[in-house]
């Protein structure tokens, strides 16, 4: 039996995690400088709406693509060639910020390549976890990841704010360029055997990953669902700001507080819910989780006393993180590791095509002062997906479950 503390001392983890913290906080400095320095551009505000729409279009047109690559091809060279490329390209637009100032096209480059890095690194580690690591210890791993996900931003966020005030540009890409070579060696380092696909080469690229949620609805209608907390978050990264300094007539340092309770809420899940996940079963605890989402979501608009606005945002954070570890652990233990990449590709096309449209009507929405609305269809969406996956769960989702068991 798997127990935590034999997964940290597995060699293999331990390389996943330096190599994921670094690459973590090297892109995540970097992402949090580029926007910053757009947004200061003439018309930076608009330019950065239009940019991170292009790059969500744009992700979500290559999404397919990437999830047939990770099941074709080895997993660790993938993440391999992902961070040489992240290091090479990173390190040009360094080396050219020594020779001459950077003009806005830079900026949007350097965005749309963090971007694309996101889009294709995710997805392959998430995969790559799930091919070399023993199903008993999914559980632990997927919160362990969780940990280090929400440190490295917390981190990350933290050298952003001094190095912005003490460095140029140029030399916070250099230390990006450092993360990612540094990455680069520690994947190396795993002991890694490419599992044999077991793809139908005569089906279209993608053809597997539709015919596996084509047989199995509604295994599939329930991960759907349990992706709304993610996608809320998601749009919320746009709706908070506003509504704290437009609502609540908070300071600019609030937001900062925010991230700081978010940040903890989501360790918080990391640390207990492979327990929850032990003692409930991953079903249950994406079914609990999402459905308190939802309630949470309902009342964050009347929260007006900070504190407790910060203690629900704490309470948001825990239960999106505590779906999305329960979740992942889920899909890992019942995905089959050869379509798991062309599966999850169409589940994140889906989540990419809901937030493209809630994103331009929330803007519409936010533009118009009337964003109290927007939060009141994002709940409204938030409780029909918990109300789906009741309904989907108690009826027919046990004896859909028990079937692909036996299929697998």
């Amino acid at each position: 039996m798997y127990k935590k503390n034999s997964l940290c001392k597995d060699k293999r983890f331990q390389a996943i995690l330096i190599a994921n913290i670094l690459s973590s906080i090297g892109s995540g400095i970097t992402m949090i400088a580029i926007p910053l320095l757009l947004v200061m551009q003439p018309n930076g505000n608009k330019l950065f709406g239009v940019v991170m729409l292009a790059m969500t279009v744009f992700s979500f047109l290559i999404t397919p693509s990437i999830g047939y690559v990770i099941d074709k091809f080895s997993r660790k060279k993938l993440l391999l060639i992902g961070e040489f490329t992240g290091f090479l390209t990173i390190f040009l637009f360094a080396l050219s910020g020594f020779f001459s100032d950077y003009a806005t096209w830079h900026y949007v480059a350097l965005y749309g390549i963090g971007s694309l890095y996101y889009t294709f690194f995710y997805p392959t580690i998430f995969a790559f976890n799930q091919e070399v690591f023993d199903s008993k210890v999914l559980h632990s791993l997927n919160g362990m990841m969780e940990i280090q996900g929400q440190l490295s931003s917390m981190i990350a966020g933290a050298a952003a704010s001094i190095m912005l005030t003490k460095w140029d540009i140029q030399w916070i890409l250099v230390f990006d360029c450092f993360t990612y070579i540094v990455a680069f060696y520690f994947f190396s380092k795993v002991e890694y055997v490419k599992t044999k696909s077991l793809s139908n080469e005569h089906k279209p690229k993608i053809a597997e990953g539709y015919h596996f949620i084509n047989q199995n609805k509604r295994l599939s209608i329930f991960l759907f669902l349990s992706l709304m907390p993610f996608i809320s978050v998601m749009l919320t990264n746009y709706l908070f700001p506003i509504y704290l300094i437009e609502q609540l007539k908070a300071s600019s340092e609030a937001y900062g507080i925010q991230n700081m309770f978010y940040g903890f809420g989501a360790l918080l899940a990391g640390v207990f819910v492979p327990v929850f996940i032990q003692k409930m079963g991953n079903e249950q605890v994406i079914l609990f989780t999402v459905s308190a989402f939802a309630i949470g979501m309902s009342f964050i608009i009347y929260m007006k006393w900070l504190p407790l606005y910060f203690l629900f945002i704490c309470f948001l954070a825990f239960m999106n993180a505590a779906t999305r570890v329960a979740r992942n652990t889920f899909i890992m233990e019942h995905i089959p590791n050869e379509l798991v990449g062309r599966v999850d590709s169409i589940f994140r096309l889906v989540s990419l095509a809901v937030r493209i449209v809630l994103t331009v009507w929330f803007t519409y929405l936010a533009s118009s002062n009337d964003i109290k609305n927007a939060f009141l269809v994002l709940d409204i969406l938030l409780i029909l997906s918990a109300v789906g996956i009741f309904i989907s769960y108690k009826n027919q989702y046990k004896k859909q479950l028990l079937r692909f068991r036996r299929i697998s």
